[in-house]
């Protein structure tokens, strides 16, 4: 299994990396669920490997995979913001420093709670150009991105439409800040879908016409930021 270690601050981690058969390409962390490391999450960081780019999906839970809601759900809520901040951090820098990537920038795509966190990817590090964020999650007390560095990045969010009523205030708030601060922020709202409607391990809310769209969107995305020597 492709385990690699990350060095963050007293607290290191480890990661799994996914890297394309051409061995190099533009670089991507992936951020977990509120699940863990689970096999969903390296499945989709194989699948952005075989789209051509490097992924690193760092294990924020440090070894503590569940499948216990009550338990991810506490797993969650005892993340601090800072420190999942300085994982994604040095990730990226991981990434960068890793000679595996053309380009000298990464982008950043999570879900849930990991979507909440790719939000706040490039606001922690100049490494991370751009967001993917899969029906996010933002339930912490300091969550609070400095939106003032998204100045020239952009955001995509795949909203659900059963997340509306709970999500899209806040959502369209963060947007609003983005824009201000000259950054970028997209939304793309998929009707009759469910949260997590792209986890195709949990078929009770997967939807896979939603999940095909929201993956070429993610790809396009991504390839026109971080394709290129010079992003």
């Amino acid at each position: 299994m492709p385990i690699v270690d990350i060095p963050s601050g007293a607290r290191g981690l480890t990661g799994y990396l996914a890297v394309p058969a051409a061995g190099r390409g533009p670089g991507v962390v992936l951020v977990q669920e509120w699940w863990g490391i689970v096999p969903h999450i390296r499945s989709v960081a194989d699948r952005l490997a075989d789209a051509g780019f490097v992924t690193l999906a760092p294990d924020f839970f440090r070894g503590v995979p569940t499948t216990e809601p009550d338990e991810a759900g506490k797993l969650m809520m005892g993340l601090q913001v800072a420190q999942a901040g300085a994982d994604i951090a040095a990730a990226a820098d991981h990434l960068v420093r890793s000679g595996l990537l053309t380009g000298t920038h990464t982008g950043c795509v999570g879900f849930c709670m990991g979507g909440g966190l790719a939000l706040l990817a490039p606001t922690v590090t100049p490494d991370i150009d751009c967001a993917v964020a899969f029906y996010p999650a933002m339930p912490w007390p300091d969550y609070h991105p400095a939106w003032a560095q998204y100045a020239g990045k952009e955001a995509l969010v795949h909203q659900c439409e059963a997340d509306l009523p709970t999500t899209s205030e806040q959502i369209g708030l963060y947007v609003e800040e983005i824009a201000a601060h000259d950054g970028v922020a997209i939304v793309e709202t998929y009707v009759g879908t469910q949260h997590a409607f792209f986890n195709d391990d949990r078929p009770e809310v997967h939807d896979p016409r939603a999940s095909a769209l929201a993956w070429e969107r993610t790809l396009g995305f991504l390839h026109r930021r971080l394709d290129g020597p010079f992003r």
